[in-house]
C-alpha cells in the first residue's frame, strides 16, 4: 500500500471512528498531495513515497515553526493545535534518527571526502541528505557539520 493509499485509508478509518481532527489535518494534507501532483503534472500517475514524506516533513516544520511563533506571542491554545497536527503528520514520516547517529554519518562521510574546512560543508550536507533521506532534519544535519567543520 502507498503512502498516499494509506493517508487516504486513514482519513476514512478516523471518520468512522469519530476523530474528526485527525480526518481534517488528513484532508488538508491529502489537498498539498493534490497540489503537488499537478504542478508536477502527475495527476495522473501520482507520486512517489519519497516525495511525499518529503512533503509531510515540509508540513510538519511549518506546523513546529508556527507553533513556535504562537507560543512566543503568547497564543498557547493555538500553539497546542500546530503541535498536534504536526504530531498526526510525522507519524507517517520514517522513524528519525538520533543526533548522535545524525554525527557518526556526518563523521564517516568528512573522513571519506578528505574534508577539513568549512570549504566542503555545502558537498556534505548534500552527500549526507540523499544518503539519510527524511529520515533526518536538514537543518539538524547543517548545524552538526558546522560543528564537526569548526
Amino acid at each position: 500500500m502507498t503512502l498516499k493509499e494509506q493517508i487516504n485509508s486513514d482519513i476514512k478509518t478516523a471518520l468512522l471512528g469519530g476523530d474528526r481532527f485527525k480526518a481534517d489535518v488528513l484532508r488538508v494534507f491529502k489537498a498539498v498531495i493534490l497540489n503537488e501532483e499537478v504542478s508536477q503534472g502527475k495527476r495522473d500517475v501520482g507520486l512517489e513515497d519519497s516525495i511525499i514524506e518529503q512533503l509531510l516533513a515540509r508540513e510538519v516544520k511549518k506546523r513546529n515553526e508556527s507553533a513556535e511563533a504562537y507560543e512566543n506571542a503568547n497564543r498557547s491554545e493555538l500553539a497546542k493545535t500546530e503541535r498536534l497536527e504536526a504530531e498526526v503528520l510525522s507519524s507517517y514520516l520514517p522513524e528519525q534518527l538520533s543526533d548522535d547517529e545524525i554525527r557518526q554519518v556526518i563523521k564517516k562521510k568528512i573522513e571519506d571526502m578528505g574534508a577539513v574546512s568549512m570549504s566542503s560543508m555545502g558537498q556534505i550536507i548534500g552527500s549526507v541528505k540523499s544518503q539519510l533521506g527524511n529520515s533526518a532534519d536538514g537543518a539538524v544535519i547543517a548545524k552538526i557539520t558546522k560543528e564537526l567543520l569548526s
